[in-house]
């Protein structure tokens, strides 16, 4: 199969995720929905080294699915059960390397730009299932357990599907790298602490309490990129926290690929991490860190 090349450094990078669907949709029009733009971004940063991983597509068996490709490498001993990651919006190559690297069954997800064209195929409330039926039926082993990542717009989908009760309990962990957006309450950030729309973040709140009391593991992690028609990634992770009684600690130390460290927070198995940078790049690393993200979880 040949390698697919995504064009993932471009302001579509930057789209809104945070589009609610079922229980979770707003009770106004999202940005997205009314087809407000952001601020750009600057779409260059010299100061960082901005480390990537190798295109390069590792060897294994891959199956395409009716969402998705799903990818076992050569090296990893398939048992019952046999670990998978789920990740939403990224070339095939970086989960695939990330499970590689994980010792992790994969299924790759990217379908385009804008977290409503991830959150839509879950909004058929048995389709998450139906879907790792087939990942387990090509892999021919169960899959477990669950890990659902993703990038940027890549979290509606988790979103999505974490906010129905019959995979709640079924996903074990879950990764949201600089994508947990809403809406401003008045349209508009600030003038000092913007007020924010706390329902698309409700079901996040939900899973880092579980994970402070050690029933499931959670990242988020966060830029200081500011969309301004739309909540920051850094305003909803300080919501986040601030829900769940955890404060952030000012750090400085060097990330994985070349980032670095703002901020932390840390309770149980519950990760909360900030980085510097506004720009494409630094959006573009948090997706690259990911095979040293999973490793975060061991």
């Amino acid at each position: 199969m040949k390698l697919k090349q995504a064009h993932i450094v471009s302001l579509a990078v930057f789209s809104c995720c945070f589009l609610g669907f079922g229980r979770q949709l707003p009770s106004k029009p999202t940005p997205e929905q009314v087809g407000l733009p952001q601020n750009p971004s600057p779409m260059v940063e010299h100061a960082r080294s901005h480390l990537r991983l190798p295109k390069l597509e590792p060897p294994g068996r891959r199956a395409e699915l009716s969402l998705g490709t799903l990818f076992v490498p050569t090296k990893l001993k398939l048992k019952s059960p046999t670990p998978v990651l789920f990740f939403f919006h990224a070339p095939e190559y970086v989960p695939e390397l990330a499970g590689q690297r994980n010792k992790m069954v994969v299924v790759s997800i990217q379908i385009g730009a804008g977290s409503s064209v991830y959150a839509r195929p879950f909004t058929d409330l048995q389709y998450f299932g139906t879907l790792l039926r087939e990942a387990e039926a090509a892999a021919g082993v169960p899959l477990r357990p669950i890990t659902l990542g993703g990038w940027s717009a890549g979290c509606g989908a988790i979103r999505q599907i974490m906010s129905t009760p019959e995979y709640y309990d079924l996903v074990a962990n879950t990764i949201m790298i600089d994508g947990i957006h809403t809406g401003y309450v008045n349209g508009k950030p600030g003038p000092l602490e913007s007020e924010i729309e706390p329902g698309p973040l409700q079901i996040f709140v939900r899973l880092a309490r579980d994970a402070m009391a050690g029933k499931r593991q959670v990242l988020i992690t966060h830029t200081e990129i500011f969309p301004g028609t739309f909540a920051s990634t850094t305003e909803t992770s300080d919501y986040i926290l601030n829900q769940i009684g955890l404060r952030s600690k000012a750090i400085l130390k060097w990330g994985p690929m070349g980032t670095q460290e703002l901020s932390e927070a840390r309770s149980g198995k519950f990760i909360e991490v900030g980085f510097a940078g506004n720009s494409a790049p630094d959006h573009v690393d948090q997706l690259q860190s990911l095979p040293e993200y999973l490793r975060w979880f061991k």
